[in-house]
């Protein structure tokens, strides 16, 4: 099986910006809604939100949104190594252009919300 890929685009709408993390699973991209764009070590932990999986093709993709959702931008992209994987904790190990290491997507304990933190 070819090494996954992760992907981070800056997404700006009408309403403001924030940054989409996708880690490639099978056919899909899991993705979470980053508050502020993940750029090492210093300043995490972030906040975030699990949303929807997203097509492949955002892997590769830079521009205009269809339906007025924005538009997007890479910031860093590369490839990951599922460590560990629960329903509310994924360490993942990333070695990208801008990110590297050992980071974890945790969910909070009072719900819908999780959090990008070193692992």
């Amino acid at each position: 099986m070819p090494t996954p890929h992760y992907v981070i685009l800056h997404h700006r709408t009408a309403d403001g910006e924030h940054w989409d993390f996708m880690l490639e699973t099978g056919a899909v991209l899991a993705t979470w809604r980053l508050a502020a764009e993940p750029t090492g070590r210093a300043g995490l932990p972030i906040s975030a939100a699990r949303l929807g999986d997203h097509r492949r093709a955002y892997l590769d993709y830079e521009g205009p949104l269809t339906r007025d959702r924005g538009f997007v931008t890479r910031t860093d992209a590369g490839v990951f190594r599922l460590v560990e994987q629960h329903e509310d904790r994924w360490v993942i190990e990333l070695s990208g252009g801008r990110l590297s290491g050992r980071l974890a997507l945790v969910r909070l304990p009072d719900g819908d919300a999780w959090q990008l933190t070193l692992a």
